[in-house]
């Protein structure tokens, strides 16, 4: 039901002409990031010559390649506000694809426990991850097409690296190394988030109940009924922080000394000055564009937790409403998880 949108032919003018046009102005970003990635080598060997003796490089100079990248960064900043706004008039009609489903079928759904809080709340929520994770994911790909060729090309200056001396390709391999054990150590730590954040949307929806429904009957909502779901979230939110605290750990450690990483690769080269510094900037710029897109899953994690709690409760929801089932989730708090 989540891919409905794709395949129902009163979407059809939406959906897939729509990812050809996010991943088409996505693609002429990335172009656009390649060309400022060929301005720096110019722009700061300019200001090495500048530097070394007055009178090797002009004003005029300076100012022109300044101006060029302004040219760049002006039209890549104007992608980037069109492709975020049709990206949200596109998501939004993956919303309503999935909400005219759940409307239609409400005969289904309604008697499943939190019913229209899945359908007006949980599906808002699942086109707004989606608008995080789709694009980010789209410009990953194609920034590991553009800049892996560029950045195995300029592996060429870099004649050793320490510990593991020459090695073909070296600057390519590094970066996938460091992404996978940033992907694994961040897996590992994060593993049990997703179940956590599902539990906890679970007790908040009974609690959120109890309350509506102590609106229109007295019996309910009492102080002892609320007091105990409420001990619920407690439990689940003290076990997300506490796990959640590992987790922001190991992100943040993992991520900052990444950005000593290339520095110590190229620490003999440096020395040994084996490059320009417009080609050093270079390769520095091409190394955190393929590494930031290898880190797509350490970067995302969050998100992906999130809308992995989404998607299992929209899935249960629609499993129980086809069945005729009611998933009464105002049940304690399941103290199994841990």
């Amino acid at each position: 039901m989540f891919w409905q949108f794709f395949w129902q032919r009163q979407w059809l003018l939406w959906s897939w002409p729509g990812v050809a046009i996010i991943s088409g102005t996505v693609w002429c970003q990335v172009q656009l990031d390649v060309s400022v990635n060929a301005w720096f080598g110019g722009f700061f060997d300019l200001l090495q010559k500048a530097l070394e003796k007055p009178g090797n490089a002009t004003v005029d100079e300076f100012y022109a390649s300044l101006w060029t990248v302004m040219q760049l960064n002006l039209v890549a900043f104007s992608l980037q506000i069109a492709v975020g706004f049709f990206t949200k008039h596109w998501l939004f009609r993956w919303r309503q694809a999935l909400t005219d489903d759940y409307v239609r079928n409400w005969y289904q759904h309604r008697h499943v426990e939190g019913a229209s809080q899945r359908v007006q709340e949980d599906t808002s929520r699942f086109v707004s991850i989606i608008d995080h994770l789709g694009v980010d994911f789209i410009r990953s790909l194609l920034m590991l097409m553009a800049f892996m060729p560029l950045l195995a090309d300029y592996s060429r200056f870099i004649t050793t690296y320490p510990l593991f001396g020459e090695v073909h390709n070296g600057l390519v391999w590094l970066t996938m190394f460091w992404a996978v054990c940033g992907t694994l150590l961040i897996a590992l730590v994060g593993i049990r988030l997703p179940g956590l954040k599902v539990q906890s949307e679970l007790v908040e929806a009974a609690y959120r109940k109890e309350l509506v429904l102590g609106e229109d009957d007295p019996e309910r909502a009492g102080i002892q009924a609320c007091d105990s779901r409420f001990d619920d979230i407690r439990t689940i939110n003290f076990r997300i922080y506490l796990n959640y605290t590992y987790f922001d750990a190991a992100k943040w450690c993992y991520l900052h000394l990444g950005h000593f990483i290339p520095y110590l690769a190229l620490g003999p080269t440096i020395v040994a000055a084996g490059f320009t510094y417009g080609q050093m900037q270079q390769i520095m710029h091409a190394f955190g564009k393929v590494e930031g897109s290898f880190q797509f899953l350490v970067r995302s994690w969050s998100h992906i937790i999130d809308l992995t709690a989404i998607h299992t409760r929209l899935a249960a929801f629609e499993v129980a409403s086809h069945d005729g089932k009611d998933t009464d989730q105002s049940t304690p708090f399941n103290n199994t998880i841990d």
